[in-house]
Formats: structure tokens, C-alpha cells, sequence
């Protein structure tokens, strides 16, 4: 019976500790209501640089992924910068990650480390990147920089002009 409680107590002791150094990151993007004569939804990317620009995580892409024959993906292409990093080397949908398109409104992403679509960050300086692109319609990416691990709870936010609203990064470490 005692080998069983210091087994329950080792086991409750190890989950404390993963608990302790998980960190959460969340965003939230807003797609604006656009007073537009023919709107479409935008297909959007979000992701994770290095400050070398290596791509280290997708963490969502949202397009047309219902239209027959797979035609979602061949505009998938107009998130120019998401595609050139990254992209057009995938295989689509991205389990975990792909969805559909969304009308305005505010999304909200939460992810932990260590957990997918998150991989694991080492210390160093980072940007998310946010890009929308809409038929009919422009393009616009947005940049929010970062530095990882953070001591603190931390949150920034940068307001969009075009196709993005405000996309706001939170981190609790």
C-alpha cells in the first residue's frame, strides 16, 4: 500500500512540475466587417518565426476547405508570404491546424508548449505572423515580435488597416 501512495505522490509531483513549466500562448484575431458590394471571407494564416525567418510552428490556416476537388487550396497561394515560407511545401489540410473560413468577428487561439501544434521554443527572439488574403479583395500581414521565454504574463497587440482587425498575443508563462 505504501509503494502505491509514493507512486500516486511521484506521479501528482510530476504533473506539478509539467504544469509549472508549460507556458500558454493565445491569440486572438479579429476579421473586420468590411462594407464591401460582394465579401468573401479571407483565408488566413497564422504562424510562428525564428529571427532568422525560419517558419518553427503553423499554428492555423483557414480556408475554403468544403469547395469540391479540393479548389480551396489552389488560392491558397494569395497568403503570399505564408506560402513562399512555408506553404507550398505542405500537405493539405494540416491536421490540427486547417478550418474553414470565418466572417468578422474576434477568434481566439489558445496553445501550450510542448503540445501541438506547438513545438517547443528556445530562448530567442521571435514574430507572429498573422496574413489574410479575400477574393475580391486585398491582402494584409501583420508582424508581432516577441521574445521567448518571458518571465511575466505578457501582451501585445497590433491593429490591422485593411483585411485584419486587431491580432493580440498573450503569453503566461
Amino acid at each position: 500500500m505504501k509503494l502505491v501512495n509514493n507512486a500516486l505522490a511521484a506521479t501528482a509531483l510530476s504533473v506539478a512540475v509539467m504544469h509549472a513549466n508549460a507556458a500558454d500562448l493565445s491569440v486572438t484575431v479579429e476579421i473586420p466587417e468590411l462594407d464591401v458590394a460582394e465579401y468573401h471571407k479571407p483565408y488566413v494564416a497564422v504562424w510562428i518565426e525564428d529571427d532568422s525567418n525560419k517558419v518553427v510552428s503553423n499554428l492555423a490556416v483557414w480556408y475554403d476547405v468544403d469547395m469540391r476537388n479540393a479548389e480551396g487550396e489552389k488560392w491558397l497561394k494569395d497568403m503570399r508570404q505564408w506560402w513562399r515560407r512555408i506553404g507550398r511545401t505542405l500537405e493539405m489540410p494540416i491536421d490540427g491546424v486547417t478550418g474553414a473560413t470565418y466572417g468578422p468577428g474576434s477568434y481566439d487561439l489558445e496553445f501550450t508548449m510542448g503540445k501541438a501544434p506547438m513545438s517547443d521554443l528556445q530562448p530567442g527572439d521571435y514574430r507572429l505572423r498573422v496574413e489574410a488574403a479575400r477574393e475580391v479583395g486585398g491582402r494584409e500581414l501583420l508582424n508581432v515580435p516577441f521574445t521567448w521565454p518571458q518571465q511575466q504574463d505578457m501582451t501585445i497587440t497590433e491593429q490591422g488597416s485593411s483585411e485584419l482587425g486587431a491580432v493580440k498575443l498573450t503569453i503566461k508563462p
